[in-house]
């Protein structure tokens, strides 16, 4: 009989929960709305889709979590995230005491990177990294066929890097972060700067004459309609996204680079295609080394639970 996992995705706008086989099929699923950055509701919130995949699939031998955060894995806790209140959030502790069942807890990047690399855009590479592009930057790597957590758990945050010094204000407290000028936010900001020059009559024409309101999921659904204007604002960030990316091939080597996230996913190419070409003109030595391809992530949405379900597999010692 296959074993069967459940693995939970926790982010800043919703909270996914899926039964995974082990060749990583989804059995059933679940999704509730991240209501609150409160960590005691997202606790809550968590605890009802577990029953909730427990009850679909009684046969489930562990759970995994992958959260929007910083993780000590060793200890299953949050300890902080630059968009939910989380401090000190003894997850494993309290999931396993109130569903019943033995869990793990990752960031939610690690964990995209550990489905990418064994049923996605990655299979049969060795050294990897997956970046996914949303709200912010996450990233997973894996070397050597294992995943990277550093000398504390918390290696992985390139999303971090400053690549733009004194640049914009990043979540996190510095300015000029990868994240706040390569992201899904920083599609929307660069567009608001733009707009308030003169510039994207039609953008603000469609967000109701309020600035405010131009976002970045609303600049790329223009760009993919074919806006002019949105297009320009999603190739400049793909630049610096390209930038980024280039610092990673010259840390890290690797064979290939894996891109998701709801930002990447919404503009595709539109966004991938300037990066790409950022990205090989920043690396070092490029016409003297083999090409790092860089794919679009084949699991989508679905990347986050499948990836926790493989982490609560291999906790399960199913492997």
């Amino acid at each position: 009989m296959t074993t069967v996992t459940i693995g939970i995705d926790v982010g800043g706008t919703k909270i996914a929960a899926a039964a995974v086989d082990a060749d990583g099929s989804l059995i059933a699923r679940s999704q509730v709305p991240t209501e609150s950055d409160d960590q005691n509701s997202i606790v809550a919130a968590i605890v009802k889709v577990s029953h909730e995949m427990k009850a679909a699939a009684p046969a489930a031998r562990a759970i995994g979590v992958g959260a929007a955060a910083l993780v000590d894995h060793e200890s299953g806790t949050i300890l902080w995230a630059p968009n939910l209140s989380y401090k000190d959030l003894h997850l494993r502790a309290l999931l396993q005491d109130r569903v019943g069942l033995p869990v793990a807890v990752d960031n939610d990047a690690n964990v995209a990177a550990l489905a990418e690399a064994i049923h996605g855009a990655g299979k049969g590479a060795a050294h990897q990294a997956t970046v996914t592009v949303g709200t912010g930057i996450g990233a997973g790597f894996v070397l050597d066929g294992k995943l990277y957590r550093g000398a504390h758990g918390l290696g992985g945050e390139p999303g971090h890097m400053i690549v733009v010094p004194d640049g914009p204000m990043c979540t996190c407290g510095n300015r000029g972060c990868w994240e706040a000028v390569a992201s899904g936010r920083a599609i929307g900001r660069v567009a608001r700067e733009r707009v308030e020059g003169g510039a994207g009559a039609d953008l603000l024409a469609a967000a109701g004459g309020d600035v405010a309101a131009i976002t970045g999921e609303a600049v790329g659904d223009a760009a993919v309609a074919g806006d002019a204007f949105a297009r320009d604002v999603v190739a400049s960030v793909g630049r610096m996204l390209g930038i980024g990316l280039a610092n990673l091939v010259n840390l890290l080597d690797p064979a290939l680079l894996v891109v998701g996230g709801g930002a990447a996913a919404g503009t595709g190419e539109l966004l991938l295609g300037p990066a790409r070409t950022a990205m090989a003109a920043h690396i070092v030595g490029a016409s003297w080394r083999p090409p790092v391809p860089v794919l679009p992530a084949a699991l989508g949405n679905d990347a986050g639970v499948v990836g926790a379900a493989i982490l609560a597999r291999e906790l399960a010692g199913s492997g």
